[in-house]
């Protein structure tokens, strides 16, 4: 059995290759490797193996279950941006905001409703206003949160004109079932981000392209992501000792 000390220096490691595939792919692509922003996803991994990254310099982390981000982001300094990454229930709005207060991102806005929820949480709470994400299905796969295309603009018009405590900052795209994407779901992502600018008048630089994982996030910011999202090719495989909620 790997030692956890071992496993945390291949962490770091495995990091500051990522980083460096990052910054050789924002070459690539004539963008500047700092407007790329590196999330490391770390669900089913320990709060030891995130203290070490984060001492290495590393800031960025994602959790996927409100359980897990609630329990870990109390044990680690209050300068780490959190995102959350994922669907999240109606009945965990208050959870999740309230046991986070460091959540720096909502990444998946996917209907009016948990925008509405959000936005009245931010505002019970006190909280400086939240920046979230709207999450468009571009791989047409039923079994994928996100609204469709077509309707990307209609929410992202909704979060920015009626959620006073939520800053729209962009659009997230998760992509195909093996966790890969094509071309095709990027420049999808794309082509709304150009559509959701020209209709709420904004700065495609100021609206953010969260897409790309482990398996695709050279290509990703090949065209045009300021936000990958990667977590096995720097934590390792996931760990699932029990069923998460």
């Amino acid at each position: 059995m790997t030692s956890p000390l071992v496993a945390e220096g291949a962490a770091v490691a495995a990091l500051r290759s990522v980083m460096l595939r990052v910054q050789q792919a924002a070459e690539r692509s004539g963008s500047k490797p700092d407007r790329v922003r590196v999330v490391a996803v770390s669900k089913t991994k320990p709060v030891t193996l995130i203290r070490q990254l984060y001492d290495a310099g590393h800031r960025c982390f994602g959790e996927n279950y409100v359980q897990e981000i609630v329990e870990k982001a109390p044990q680690l300094p209050q300068d780490v941006e959190w995102h959350f990454i994922g669907h999240l229930q109606s009945n965990k709005v208050k959870t999740l905001l309230g046991g986070v207060p460091n959540l720096a991102v909502f990444e998946s806005v996917d209907n009016q409703k948990i925008a509405n929820n959000l936005d009245r949480m931010v505002s019970t709470l006190g909280r400086d206003p939240l920046r979230v994400l709207v999450q468009v299905n571009t791989s047409g796969e039923e079994s994928k949160s996100g609204v469709d295309p077509s309707n990307c603009v209609e929410l992202a018009k909704h979060v920015k004109l009626s959620c006073p405590n939520l800053v729209f900052s962009g659009l997230m795209t998760i992509g195909m079932a093996d966790y890969t994407s094509t071309p095709q779901n990027f420049q999808t992502l794309s082509n709304c981000r150009s559509e959701v600018c020209k209709a709420l008048e904004m700065p495609e630089e100021q609206c953010e392209l969260s897409m790309g994982m482990s398996g695709d996030f050279e290509l990703a910011i090949e065209m045009g992501s300021t936000n990958v999202r990667v977590g096995s090719t720097i934590f390792g495989p996931r760990e699932y000792p029990k069923k998460q909620e």
